[in-house]
C-alpha cells in the first residue's frame, strides 16, 4: 500500500468521512402533522476501501460495523482502479416529549 492512500493516523485502516445526518423534511407526509419532523432519520458514513482490499477483508470490516455499530449497507460503488466507496447508514431515533 503506498503512503498516499494511508490515513492520517498512519495505519492501514480505511479512511472515513465525517458522520452527518440527513436533512429533515417538513410538511404532511406519511400521516405526520404539518411542521413536525419525523420521529427518526438516518445518519450516513462513507468508508473508502483501497484497491488492495480483498473481498473477505471488506466483508469482515462491514460485518463488524453492522454488528457493533448498528450500521447497515446503503450502497457500494466499485471504481475501475479497484477502489470501493461504501455508504453505511443507521437510524437516529429522536424521542418525543410526552409531558
Amino acid at each position: 500500500m503506498d503512503a498516499s492512500r494511508r490515513t492520517p493516523r498512519g495505519g492501514d485502516q480505511p479512511s472515513e468521512r465525517p458522520t452527518h445526518s440527513a436533512p429533515e423534511e417538513d410538511g404532511v407526509r406519511g400521516g405526520r402533522a404539518p411542521g413536525r419532523p419525523r420521529a427518526s432519520t438516518f445518519e450516513y458514513r462513507e468508508v473508502v476501501l483501497p484497491r488492495g482490499t480483498s473481498g473477505g477483508q471488506a466483508r469482515a470490516l462491514l460485518t463488524e460495523e453492522a454488528e457493533y455499530g448498528k450500521w447497515e449497507l446503503a450502497g457500494v460503488r466499485l471504481y475501475v482502479g479497484g477502489l470501493r466507496r461504501v455508504v453505511l447508514r443507521r437510524r437516529i431515533i429522536r424521542m418525543q416529549r410526552t409531558a
